[in-house]
């Protein structure tokens, strides 16, 4: 079972006294009260399982089979230019990634075009469906929010193109800014901490929020750069994108709710959830997400992570139906939250 913080800073507590510290690759920083000099961890929260964890999951069986293709029923979207006055457009490009478009901006959402998310090309979960926007459709893009180095969310490949093409500002926590510059020098970062604001135009604000999740690119820097969350403050409203996270008690939903008093719009992850007993403490299944959404007071949800990677045991539409099954025990109506699909656009109401 994953177990608490408590015990597993014990643990390696003890696992340190035998064996040299492996230094922290990514950051070097002050002790905070979500870094400890070496690794980053959740306050108060769980960290994700041992490798023990892992090895029951994988082959404890239970896994359901995903087609090898799943068309969206929306056809490729080609954005305007840009939106402005009070508008907020969401184009819904596949899993983490998301077109934002609001008051002259354009922004994406951990950006992934690539064809597998994994370390090697030829291997690793596969995408099952086409990205909802071609990338030589793409409009002028400004900013990249880019929430954590998992190869779902940290796209080297996807990034270098749009340095090429776009030479985006990316925003992002403490520590991904090293991984990015080895592979592309040149990118142009912003790299925060929980807690910290950017400025992205007049009236346009980025702040970076804590998650509960973790962070790794291979076997030996698991937690060693952040992982975070993002509300854009903007005169077309207030916009929470979640990250990848687990619920941890609803403890993160209610600081944003504290904090910024509701939103207009809230991007939450609705996938990744099975088997919980494994994935509980890093993704938020859909009744979670349904919580959330009413925790932190957005008046509309969309539903992302979901049906274009297999990456745990669920059917590839079961997050779709646990959503709607979740907005009707909650009493939250359909057209407030949307799972939505690669290729679906929606101009989110009011503003």
């Amino acid at each position: 079972m994953v177990e608490s913080v408590g015990v597993t800073a014990l643990a390696e507590s003890v696992a340190r006294s035998r064996r040299p510290l492996r230094r922290n690759p990514y950051f070097d920083g002050p002790e905070s009260d979500h870094f400890d000099g070496r690794v980053f961890f959740n306050p108060d929260g769980r960290l994700p399982g041992r490798f023990i964890d892992l090895l029951r999951w994988q082959f404890g069986g239970g896994r359901a089979k995903w087609p090898a293709s799943w068309p969206s029923p929306f056809p490729q979207a080609v954005p305007q230019a840009r939106v402005s006055g009070p508008g907020l457009r969401i184009t819904m490009v596949g899993h983490a990634t998301v077109l934002v478009q609001f008051a002259g901006l354009n922004m994406l959402t951990d950006p992934v075009w690539s064809n597998r998310v994994s370390p090697l090309s030829f291997v690793g979960p596969k995408r099952v469906n086409a990205p909802g926007i071609d990338f030589d459709s793409l409009p002028s893009i400004d900013a990249v929010l880019l929430s954590h180095n998992h190869y779902d969310h940290l796209d080297l490949a996807t990034l270098s193109c749009l340095k090429q093409t776009h030479d985006p500002l990316v925003v992002t926590p403490l520590g991904n800014d090293t991984i990015i510059r080895a592979a592309i020098p040149d990118m142009r970062i912003c790299v925060s901490d929980w807690g910290d604001t950017v400025e992205l135009a007049a009236n346009t604000v980025v702040h970076i929020e804590p998650a509960h999740h973790w962070s790794a690119r291979g076997t030996r820097d698991r937690r060693m750069a952040l992982w975070c969350g993002f509300v854009i403050e903007a005169a077309a409203g207030k916009i929470y994108f979640a990250g990848d996270t687990g619920f941890h008690a609803g403890i993160n939903y209610r600081l944003m709710a504290r904090k910024h008093r509701g939103f207009r719009l809230a991007i939450l992850p609705i996938g990744a959830y099975e088997p919980r007993w494994f994935m509980e403490s890093q993704h938020q299944n859909p009744d979670e997400a349904v919580r959330g959404m009413q925790l932190c007071h957005a008046e509309h949800a969309v539903g992302c992570h979901w049906g274009t990677f297999q990456l745990t045991n669920e059917p590839i539409d079961e997050p779709r139906e646990k959503l709607f099954e979740a907005l009707g025990a909650h009493g939250v109506p359909r057209n407030r939250f949307r799972p939505m699909l690669p290729g679906e656009v929606w101009d989110i109401p009011g503003g």
